[in-house]
């Protein structure tokens, strides 16, 4: 089943730059929100009925509130674009409650956040709880002009101001360097966290693997690139649920999502494509072929867990913890 939703009140409306709006809500219903890690998201029904994940980007102590930020996209299928265009103080919204597959690693000797445009909602987040515990970082924020870095006043005071380091209209082709140095005096045992578009993630992962170790290496996708099927793959295959037996065909043309619903097994599902986290099941047995943007690389080399809306299977049969 669907995770129940929690029907919220928009507080607060700000323009926080060019295209980007944040949005502070409270629970109807009175009560503070429950507790989360920094870099957790939520889903976000719109007044259009389009539901989106966003990166909660306040203070995760305060629980009485929540703010995410929207970019509204040129683009847009009528996510953002609702939430621009229809949302103002007083309308209200469901979302659910957060999920956090983008956390601070608690070992680290430093964190180094790295974020482009929009990207640096969920490390706004991490900042706050970095600051509060005193743990050494570096937030690098990356933007095409001061007037499209969002939460800039919060950047410039205390206690952010120390720790923040502003990269405002650098070119593509300066970017191998600007990121190079940014990583440049990054400790041995440095975690290195960054979220953006897709191509900046890709640069920032390669030359932090330059220095550190892939597994201190974080990031967060806001949508799927689209992603070949690998010829290791098979066309159909079975699902075969662990506490039953019970088995379903899933043929080329349906998700494993679709197949068990068939069946009337439902696995929360959110994004669909693959990156937000919600319909990761455990595997028992079977070999899947990984299509997502969520799972960690040691998730993924050992086959214990798979995103049901995206993935396939390499083996005829694929066993469910279900």
């Amino acid at each position: 089943m669907q995770a129940p939703l929690l029907k919220v009140r928009v507080d607060a409306v700000r323009e926080e730059a060019h295209g980007v709006r944040s949005f502070s809500i409270s629970r109807l219903d009175g009560l503070p929100f429950d507790c989360y890690e920094p870099g957790a998201h939520i889903d976000v029904t719109s007044p259009s009925g389009i539901t989106r994940q966003y990166s909660l980007c306040g203070d995760p102590e305060c629980l009485q509130s929540q703010i995410f930020a929207v970019k509204k996209e040129d683009h847009s299928r009528g996510g953002s674009r609702s939430l621009h265009e229809e949302v103002h103080v007083g309308t209200q919204l469901s979302v659910s409650a957060p999920r956090n597959l983008f956390r601070l690693h608690e070992g680290a000797d430093e964190h180094v956040l790295i974020g482009a445009g929009i990207g640096i909602t969920p490390l706004l987040s991490m900042a706050y709880r970095l600051s509060a515990r005193k743990a050494r970082f570096t937030l690098h924020y990356f933007a095409r002009s001061e007037s499209h870095a969002a939460f800039m006043p919060l950047f410039t005071q205390a206690p952010f101001d120390a720790h923040v380091k502003l990269h405002f209209g650098v070119e593509r082709d300066d970017l191998p360097h600007a990121l190079d140095a940014c990583l440049r005096d990054a400790r041995d045992n440095a975690h290195v966290y960054t979220c953006g578009p897709a191509p900046f993630m890709d640069l920032v992962v390669e030359t932090a693997q330059k220095r550190l170790r892939a597994e201190s290496i974080h990031l967060e996708r806001f949508k799927a690139d689209a992603a070949p099927a690998e010829e290791a793959s098979l066309d159909s295959f079975d699902v075969q649920i662990a506490s039953t037996g019970e088995t379903v065909h899933v043929d080329a043309k349906t998700s494993i999502v679709d197949a068990l619903a068939s069946i009337g097994i439902e696995v929360d599902t959110s994004c669909g494509e693959g990156v937000c986290g919600t319909c990761t099941v455990d595997v028992v047995s079977g070999e899947p072929e990984h299509r997502d943007h969520c799972l960690s690389k040691s998730e993924r080399a050992s086959n214990s867990v798979i995103c049901c809306c995206v993935s396939r299977s390499r083996s005829p049969v694929l066993v469910l913890d279900l």
